[in-house]
């Protein structure tokens, strides 16, 4: 029993250090994701230290740094995102801006081969879906993307 005592002491009294362990580990993850979820993280667990600085129990930390954490990811989170992601700009690009995107057969177009050209200029490798043939000169609405062919349905227009 006086050895459980004296290794719940040496956790209590060495938890600032792994509290600046799991600030600096969450800080490293938030510079990969670039989420505002890690630095929320690592901002609760200063809270955890600021406690324990304050002699408060371990158990008290942890309560801290975990009601800290869940606070900031619900309150301070949602309005950083949005004013990170105020400025964007809300053009579709790369595959977004292919879908719906119209254009013509160039080489007919079947459910394993053919080519088109889309409105945009871009020449494509093509299939259908599923579907019928589209003879050349068809004209053709891209429903998908896979890979590096476009997955054409004939224009209903």
């Amino acid at each position: 029993m006086n050895d459980l005592a004296t290794v719940l002491e040496l956790i209590t009294q060495w938890a600032w250090v792994g509290w600046i362990v799991l600030i600096a580990l969450f800080l490293v993850i938030e510079m990969l994701t670039l989420d505002f979820t890690f630095l929320m993280l690592a901002t609760g667990s200063a809270a955890g230290l600021v406690a324990g600085l304050f002699s408060a129990p371990l158990w008290v930390q942890v309560i801290v740094a975990a009601i800290a954490a869940v606070a900031l990811i619900l309150f301070l989170r949602p309005p950083l995102l949005r004013r990170l992601h105020r400025g964007e700009d809300p053009t579709p690009s790369n595959v977004e801006a292919l879908l719906g995107l119209s254009g013509h057969v160039l080489h007919e177009v079947t459910e394993t081969s053919g080519q088109v050209k889309l409105a945009n200029g871009d020449v494509w490798t093509a299939r259908t879906y599923g579907g019928a043939a589209l003879s050349t000169g068809s004209k053709i609405t891209v429903s998908a993307i896979d890979g590096a062919t476009a997955i054409v349905l004939l224009a209903t227009d």
